[in-house]
C-alpha cells in the first residue's frame, strides 16, 4: 500500500444518502435536458471509504472503457460529466442511442472488462426509467465471493465486509500489476 492508498476518508450514511439523493436529480435534470438516454457510472465500494487512490483508477480505467465503447459504436455522446465527491466518483454520459441497446453494450463491458464487475453502469431513458438486465432477459449480476445474487448477498450479509472489499481490493492490485 503506497501513501497514496492511505488517504482514505470514511463517510457517513446520512453523507451516502444525500449524494444518492443528489445523483438522482442529477440524472432526472439530465433525462430532462437532452431527451436521450442517460448512462450512470458508479463503482461498487463497500464499506464507509467510497473515495481512495485506487478507486480513482478503477474509475479512470472505467470511464476509458466507457470512451472507448461509444466510440467504438460509433454512438454521439451529447454530455459528458464526471464528478469525485468523497462519496465516489460518479460519471454521466447523455447518448443519442437506443437505450436497450446502450444496456446490453454495457452489460457486456462489465462482464468482459477485467475490473467490469467493480463497475456500477447504469442506463436510463428519458421515457422508461432504468433499463434494468430483466430487460434483456439477464440475471442480476452475481455476487464477487460465490454465485449467489449480489443484491441477496448484500442484503443477507452473507459474507463479512472486510472479505468483499479484500476481494476488489485483489482485483484491483491484480489488474494494475499487469
Amino acid at each position: 500500500m503506497t501513501i497514496a492508498d492511505s488517504l482514505q476518508f470514511a463517510v457517513s450514511l446520512e453523507e451516502l444518502l444525500t449524494a444518492r439523493d443528489l445523483r438522482a436529480a442529477r440524472q432526472t435534470e439530465w433525462l430532462t435536458r437532452h431527451r436521450r438516454p442517460l448512462i450512470s457510472l458508479t463503482l461498487v465500494s463497500p464499506g464507509p471509504v467510497k473515495d481512495s487512490a485506487r478507486y480513482r483508477r478503477s474509475m479512470r480505467a472505467a470511464l476509458a472503457a466507457c470512451d472507448a465503447l461509444l466510440a467504438q459504436r460509433g454512438w454521439p455522446v451529447l454530455a459528458r460529466a464526471v464528478w469525485w465527491p468523497d462519496t465516489g466518483p460518479e460519471a454521466f454520459w447523455a447518448v443519442d442511442h437506443a437505450a436497450v441497446e446502450i444496456k446490453a453494450a454495457t452489460v457486456a463491458l462489465e462482464k468482459e472488462h477485467p475490473l467490469g464487475r467493480l463497475w456500477d453502469i447504469d442506463v436510463l431513458s428519458p421515457a422508461g426509467g432504468v433499463i434494468g438486465r430483466r430487460s434483456l432477459d439477464q440475471a442480476g449480476r452475481p455476487c464477487l465471493l460465490c454465485d449467489q445474487p449480489a443484491h441477496a448477498c448484500a442484503r443477507s450479509r452473507r459474507h463479512p465486509q472486510e472479505e468483499v472489499i479484500a476481494k476488489i481490493e485483489g482485483l484491483l492490485d491484480a489488474y494494475f500489476a499487469r
